[in-house]
């Protein structure tokens, strides 16, 4: 079944860098299209953004594009989110996923943006 399992979290000052990862395992990574999302304090699931299946697409809310790139290593089977400029907005549960709902998303990693 599908597994995943994010890491690289944690609390960084605004204006800070953070990278996230995502380790895949229970379905053929590089046939999917994968997504991160987020989910801030007392409010709902937001996707964040998408990367096809060979990495040449790419996809992003308009509130960090231009701060956050999304990558992969389909020979890894890892999802990355690089984060730059971080914000106190951007505080929240991050989690990847195989689509933009969030479906099959793992435990998330805990981003807190604060000084």
């Amino acid at each position: 079944q599908v597994q995943l399992v994010e890491s690289g979290g944690g609390l960084v000052q605004p204006g800070g860098s953070l990278r996230l990862s995502c380790a895949a395992s229970g379905f053929t990574f590089s046939r999917f299209l994968m997504s991160w999302v987020r989910q801030a304090p007392g409010k709902g699931l937001e996707w964040v953004s998408s990367i096809g299946t060979a990495g040449a697409n790419t996809w992003y809310v308009d509130s960090v594009k231009g701060r956050f790139t999304i990558s992969r290593d389909n020979a890894k089977n890892t999802l990355y989110l690089h984060m730059n400029s971080l914000k106190s907005d951007d505080t929240a549960v991050y989690y990847c996923a195989t689509d933009r709902s969030g479906t099959g998303r793992g435990q998330g990693t805990q981003v807190t943006v604060s000084s």
